[in-house]
Formats: C-alpha cells, structure tokens, sequence
C-alpha cells in the first residue's frame, strides 16, 4: 500500500525515539463496539481515532492520516509509529513515493 505524501514526508524524518503504543485487539464471537475498544488500538489514542482492528482499518488509517485534525505534531509522529506496528502485524507493506514538489 503507498503511503499519501504527508505520511512519506513523516517517514524521512521518523524519529526511532517514539514508541508506539498499539496492541492487537480481537474479540471472537462478539460484535465490538467503538467503546469497547481499548485506547491501545487506536492510531491516535488519546483522541481514540482511527481504529486499526484489522487490515482494512490499517488501511483506512493510512488513506485518513493527514484529514485527522486537531492533532499535534507528537501525536501524529505516535499515530504514525502505531499505523506501521499494525501494518507489521497485518502484514502490509507500506511503500513511500517521494514528496511531490
């Protein structure tokens, strides 16, 4: 999957210091409701934004990472650091193309 320009933009700069906070999280047999989700299993935790549950969702959060507003330049750097553990773990290969000019 390509990430959008400002994600690969981030990816240049990615500081190794920020640790991401993201856990998988499945529930089998039961429907899960956005509050019954932990913080851990949201690319912006504290704002419990962008859910990344299962693939589609890291995909999702991916193609919506630069529309999330109200965010810091901390909590994105988290946010990014959380898409690319679950991306890991979901077994997507994140691909950056230059920042266009």
């Amino acid at each position: 999957m390509r990430l959008n320009n400002s994600i690969a933009e981030r990816n240049r700069g990615y500081s190794p210091i920020m640790r991401a906070t993201w856990k998988p999280h499945e529930k089998h047999g039961h429907l899960t409701t956005q509050s019954d989700l932990p913080d851990s299993v949201y690319a912006f935790p504290k704002q419990r934004k962008e859910p990344l549950t299962d693939a589609r969702h890291v995909r999702n959060a991916i193609a919506r990472f630069d529309q999330v507003e109200g965010v810091t330049k901390a909590e994105r750097d988290l946010a990014l650091a959380n898409i690319r553990k679950a991306a890991k773990y979901y077994d997507i290969e994140l691909t950056a193309e230059p920042a266009a000019h």
